[in-house]
């Protein structure tokens, strides 16, 4: 057996042996030759302080006792200082290698902070929580990361879909028709994605999020983002016209592509956040990059006055 550092470990006591006073750092390994012994001793040096070791005698008579012929001091083995173990400087105490950090917990996240008088404010620097909404193939995903790319503090993308793919085995497709399993699965999807936008803004990690939140339906849309983040969420509404949603979709493939007349349905839907007095972009005619640039100006009229949702 090899040991990586250091001496190897004393053998255990075992019955009958006397206990090890001290061990030497200078141990051997298995197969290694120790060191001869010095002339004029039989094995090694005594310890400091212990007493010499004697040959044992037989208890005889006194008058059978032989006598001892006299020693020449000279004549006694020479002593030889024991050697001590090199006095070692104590081990400065290790820094935490495991990588833990400790991470504030997340919080429900509050309204920003109106700017002051003096100038408008710059949603590219200040720590967010986005909420983008719009039907399939409004492009929700793509302005999403191009935004969260471009920014200038540090921005996660937390997508609904990609959460909600997670669960491999029995994933409930909603285009397999949908039930109460997939309509759970939507709902642990947004309660997991809230829970990780709380973690995100709690370490100062802005986060924007992109579902297709339904206006019909208030409490599971708007209303459990709410719960699930904060009052502080800005929702904004992304909703092209209906062809090229259309056409958005159509280049789509797996379970992301939806019929055209469910797509239609859904379009049909979204328009009731017309008159919501949430904001509303209309991406008809731009790039993912102009897209992204409308987004902070409307993000900044966001905070200066925050919508009532």
């Amino acid at each position: 057996m090899q040991h990586a550092v250091g001496a190897p470990l004393p053998p255990p006591h075992q019955p009958g042996q006397g206990r090890a006073t001290g061990w030497s750092p200078a141990g051997q390994y298995p197969g290694q030759q120790g060191p001869a012994p010095a002339p004029g001793f039989a094995g090694a040096p005594v310890p400091p302080g212990a007493p010499p070791t004697q040959a044992p005698q037989h208890h005889l008579p006194p008058h059978q006792v032989p006598p001892q012929p006299p020693q020449h001091p000279s004549a006694q083995p020479p002593q030889y200082p024991s050697a001590q173990p090199p006095q070692r400087p104590p081990v400065p105490h290790a820094p935490d290698t495991t990588g833990h950090v400790q991470l504030p917990p997340g919080v429900s996240v509050a309204m920003p902070s109106p700017p002051p008088a003096t100038g408008a404010p710059d949603p590219a620097a200040t720590t967010l929580a986005i909420l983008l909404i719009g039907p399939a193939g409004a492009g929700k995903t793509s302005v999403a990361k191009y935004w969260a790319d471009h920014r200038r503090v540090p921005t996660a993308h937390i997508s609904l879909d990609d959460v909600r793919e997670w669960v491999r085995s029995g994933f409930a497709d909603p285009q397999s028709g949908w039930n109460d399993h997939s309509e759970a699965q939507y709902r642990l999807a947004r309660r997991t994605c809230g829970f990780a936008a709380r973690n995100f803004l709690a370490n100062g990690i802005s986060c924007i999020l992109d579902d297709a939140v339904f206006p019909d339906r208030p409490v599971v849309g708007l209303g459990g983002w709410k719960r699930h983040v904060g009052p502080g969420l800005l929702p904004v509404v992304l909703l092209p016209g209906l062809e090229v949603v259309l056409e958005r979709n159509a280049e789509r493939s797996g379970n992301r592509r939806l019929s055209d007349e469910e797509v239609a349905r859904i379009h049909g839907r979204m328009a009731g956040w017309y008159g919501s007095g949430l904001p509303i972009i209309d991406n008809s005619q731009l790039d993912v990059a102009a897209t992204a640039r409308v987004l902070d100006d409307v993000l900044a009229r966001s905070i200066a006055s925050p919508p009532q949702w």
